[in-house]
């Protein structure tokens, strides 16, 4: 059975659900009922939820729902159905978030179910720990991925402009982009999308210059200058042509589907490795991936390699063991890895990598190629972010916008980012 909900009609629809039909009698005690959230495209939903048919498959009497959404709209709904108690039983949580969730008492701690239920013995450690708060671990990393620049080969070889190297500049890369704007081989395309509002683009660009963007007591890592500094870089591409102009990196809604890329408006583009797969399927072009820009050529790379999503389990959940268990099925069934491949990641299990490195196809591929390859451009990951993150984000976003359609100059909406973050931050 193959269900399809297009994230359009999703959201104009409201809470629509994808409803696996139980199979049989149960396994457990009583049949079992566990609901999903996760963001993400069509693509990564078609992939979990032939993962939950084959959970049911195995484990007859077991109900799964599940609801997806875009990374804008995730959050939102999250927030209102732990607020609402309605909590779904699995969440798909991120590194940004999942302190602020743990310490309001919204997730429930996992380590006591290892490793007779929850078996991560071949785990790295530094995923692990990523995943866990104040000594209790809440999240299960599926995969690790590192932040990326996606390139649309056939774009670029159309404009005569040879691809960006792991030596490249972002003084350099300007210039590509605006040779490719420049060449007008394809109607309304632009070198670069504008990654002024994208965090994680914000953060390495930081990182290289020594900087963060929050300190490990959850303080605010960056100063006015630099924030300034990163506005105007991205204002001076605008001017260039180097980037895409504002009212069309505004039609970008932070998922793939509305990435500048994939609406043909910039041959380069800013993602993460474990996007690649679902990328490469709604692009018909050859699409590639590369690090992101040097500040300087002797820079040391701002990369990590993150924990691309967990799965935490929901502390209102009235089927804690039943979630634990569809976890442990997600992360360390070879069929159901399989099934998932690397589009939310390379596998964090030893064993599951073999399995998946064995089966992956050019796409695959190149993600696990990409993550394993960054070199001297990899660093430490750095501490969760704190509570009030995912506001920063959303500030960074909204001003770097601001600051596109000439609403606010560059040197006044690095001062706000600061103000504003750092007001964020005091609220706890």
């Amino acid at each position: 059975m193959s269900l399809r909900v297009s994230r359009r009609n999703f959201v104009a629809g409201g809470a629509t659900l994808l409803s696996l039909a139980a199979l049989g009698t149960s396994a457990f005690a009583q049949e079992a009922r566990l609901r999903l959230l996760w963001w993400g495209s069509q693509p990564r939903a078609d992939r979990t939820n032939k993962v939950s048919q084959l959970y049911q498959t195995k484990n007859p009497g077991t109900t799964i729902t599940g609801e997806f959404l875009g990374w804008g709209d995730y959050w939102p709904r999250l927030a209102t159905q732990v607020a609402g108690r309605n909590a779904p039983d699995v969440i798909q949580m991120d590194y940004r978030y999942i302190v602020q969730y743990a310490r309001r008492g919204a997730l429930a701690p996992l380590e006591s179910y290892m490793p007779a239920k929850l078996n991560l013995d071949d785990f790295d450690k530094a995923q692990i720990e990523g995943g866990s708060v104040d000594g209790h671990l809440y999240g299960v990393s599926l995969g690790a991925n590192s932040a990326a620049t996606v390139l649309n080969t056939t774009a670029f070889k159309e404009a005569g402009v040879d691809l960006p190297t792991q030596a490249t500049t972002w003084d350099e890369f300007s210039r590509m982009g605006a040779e490719i704007t420049k060449a007008g081989k394809r109607k309304g395309m632009f070198g670069l999308a504008d990654g002024s509002g994208a965090e994680p683009l914000f953060e390495n660009w930081l990182r290289q210059r020594g900087k963060a963007l929050y300190t490990a007591d959850g303080k605010i890592g960056f100063a006015v200058e630099d924030a300034s500094e990163w506005y105007d870089m991205w204002a001076k591409f605008r001017e260039a042509g180097a980037c895409v102009p504002a009212d069309i990196q505004a039609l970008d809604k932070n998922d793939i589907e509305t990435n500048t890329v994939s609406l043909g408006k910039s041959a380069a583009g800013f993602a993460h490795s474990n996007q690649f797969v679902a990328y490469q399927a709604m692009n018909k072009d050859k699409l590639a991936l590369t690090n992101y820009m040097r500040v300087k050529p002797d820079s040391k790379g701002g990369h990590y390699r993150k924990p691309s999503m967990f799965f935490s389990v929901s502390a209102q959940s009235k089927s804690v063991d039943q979630a634990v268990d569809y976890i442990n099925f997600f992360v360390k069934n070879p069929e159901a890895v399989l099934l998932l491949d690397v589009e939310r990641g390379i596998p964090e299990s030893a064993a599951m990598r073999e399995v998946v490195a064995a089966k992956l196809d050019e796409n695959g591929k190149v993600a696990l190629a990409y993550v394993s390859g960054l070199g001297d451009l990899a660093g430490k990951l750095p501490p969760p972010p704190p509570a009030g993150a995912g506001e920063g984000e959303l500030m960074l976003r909204n001003i770097a916008e601001q600051v596109g359609f000439g609403q606010l100059s560059p040197s006044d909406g690095g001062k706000q980012l600061v103000t504003e973050i750092t007001q964020i931050l005091a609220r706890g």
